[in-house]
């Protein structure tokens, strides 16, 4: 039996797309793909991202596409393997953009008044532009570090990916695709489309992102059908066609027949997300358990 927890402690570790730890766990990726019996390509490119701020030459990240020999893939499991830190979680994140587009409705509104009819500005026009202001500063000094171990995303979710596989029959055709740099802006989904797109076309995408042990199943539909729709219902999904969420699936979804990224959890793993606190400790990877169970059996039922 694979040990999933000595493979999560190897895969959660801070690995900002580019550097020496980025590295060291794409050649862990690389012995796990290996020994299931898949080849292993390397795409290597260059992006820029307005978050890359630690130089001013492009990002080189390193996408990893593995297909067992003479096989035909009809279905593509995805998870990227990348990390990023922030000083504010995705919770916070969310909650400071929320803050700074109430302000630019207020500021809009304020330009219209005055346009039309000369109002003054009143305390709590004053108070909403303040909240605006302080959701703006707020994201704006929100740097991306290497300090996150980045468990729950996405190393839990590129171990669900190995889990569906090992759960499936070696001969199903099923290959990995492990992106870098999907906190970048989705810098290698973006450049697998640009430079390879013919490995997607025709294929069912069925991308894993943020796979925690507590909250609801979500399925977030970029190309419906079938397939699609039996992962959704065999998972007992949450299905949503938008949330306020940069996946892969978003890039990929654009060449596929069918395209779906899969992620657990709720509002306290939102709050854990890119921050310290997202280690391998928290996780027990029941999600991940019972998501590629789900999943292994809705693309190959019997």
């Amino acid at each position: 039996m694979t040990d999933y927890r000595g493979l999560l402690a190897e895969l959660a570790v801070p690995r900002l797309a580019g550097t020496s730890s980025a590295e060291q766990v794409r050649a862990v990726l690389k012995r796990e793909l290996a020994a299931r019996g898949f080849v292993v390509m390397e795409q290597r490119f260059t992006g820029r991202s307005l978050l890359y701020r630690l130089s001013r030459v492009p990002l080189s990240g390193v996408n990893l596409i593995a297909v067992r020999p003479r096989a035909r893939v009809a279905t593509w499991l995805v998870a990227h393997y990348d990390s990023k830190g922030q000083p504010l979680s995705m919770a916070a994140r969310l909650g400071a953009a929320a803050l700074a587009g109430v302000g630019a409705v207020e500021l809009l509104g304020l330009a219209l008044r005055a346009v039309l009819g000369g109002v003054h500005p009143s305390l709590l026009d004053g108070m909403l532009g303040g909240a605006g202001v302080a959701g703006a500063a707020l994201l704006a000094v929100n740097r991306v570090t290497d300090r996150s171990a980045g468990a729950v995303d996405n190393a839990a979710g590129v171990i669900t990916a190995f889990a569906t596989v090992d759960a499936l029959p070696p001969d199903a055709p099923v290959g990995l695709i492990l992106p870098d740099a999907e906190e970048y802006g989705l810098l290698g989904a973006r450049a697998l489309v640009r430079e390879r797109a013919h490995l997607l076309a025709d294929t069912t995408i069925v991308n894993f992102d943020g796979i925690d042990d507590r909250g609801p199943t979500i399925a977030l539909l970029h190309r419906a059908g079938a397939t699609v729709d039996r992962v959704a219902r065999t998972l007992a999904a949450r299905r949503a066609r938008w949330l306020p969420v940069l996946v892969d699936g978003l890039a990929l979804g654009a060449t596929a027949r069918e395209c779906v990224t899969i992620m657990r959890g709720d509002w306290s793993t939102a709050r854990v997300v890119h921050t310290l606190r997202d280690t391998a400790a928290r996780l027990t990877l029941d999600g991940a358990r019972r998501v590629a169970e789900g999943v292994a059996a809705a693309l190959f039922p019997g």
